[in-house]
């Protein structure tokens, strides 16, 4: 069983609690989180680049000379893709680069990602995310006394209170804050530190294993 700190909003540990090694202690899986992260980061492109084909582009109604004598290749319009302002030809045109990875394969990802931040030691359990108020400043306290100074991601449970921490955090440059549902790859990639609720860690267990 992999075994992680509690710790609460100073900082201080209150006990200890073991993981699921079925979630949070198999052996990372490296193609499986390389194809999660490519698929996540290609279904965030936009695809709206666009270019004009020959018959988009303006002009060229008229033929630029007769068919013969003039000792030169016969032409039939100004906008063919050989002419100075001409359209391109095959060209990007609007699509959509989102594609599927199947279920088993994205569950895996994450377990590897998961797995990952415990054996960097990257991965801390909160006892939970409650504030009284939605004061920012209140959250950096709380991070300056847990010394998360680096990329956070906090995971919690859709079922705790965590709106006010939510407020309070979502202007930070540093700091993501989502549900165990809304948690993907790229996130869990993306942050130097992973922290979740007690409750959101035993959520986790519940979805994946």
């Amino acid at each position: 069983m992999a075994t992680v700190r509690v710790i609460d909003k100073t900082g201080a540990e209150l006990r200890t609690i073991d993981l699921s090694d079925a979630v949070f202690g198999i052996e990372p899986n490296k193609q499986a989180m390389f194809d999660a992260l490519v698929m996540q980061q290609a279904s965030l492109r936009q695809g709206t680049h666009d270019t004009l084909g020959r018959t988009e582009v303006s002009g060229g109604g008229k033929k630029p000379f007769r068919q013969k004598g003039t000792g030169r290749a016969r032409q039939g319009s100004t906008r063919a893709p050989q002419w100075r302002g001409g359209g391109i030809v095959f060209g990007p045109t609007p699509r959509s680069y989102g594609y599927k990875l199947n279920r088993k394969v994205r569950r895996l990802a994450l377990k590897s990602l998961l797995s990952q931040k415990v054996l960097d030691n990257s991965l801390t359990v909160m006892e939970n995310v409650n504030f009284e108020t939605p004061k920012t400043k209140n959250f950096v306290a709380m991070m300056d006394a847990c010394k998360f100074d680096a990329k956070t991601l906090f995971v919690v449970d859709a079922s705790e209170d965590f709106d006010n921490a939510w407020l309070a955090c979502r202007n930070l440059p540093n700091v993501l804050m989502t549900t165990v549902e809304g948690m993907s790859a790229l996130d869990i990639a993306n942050a130097d530190m992973l922290v979740a609720t007690e409750t959101a860690a035993k959520r986790i267990e519940e979805v994946f294993e």
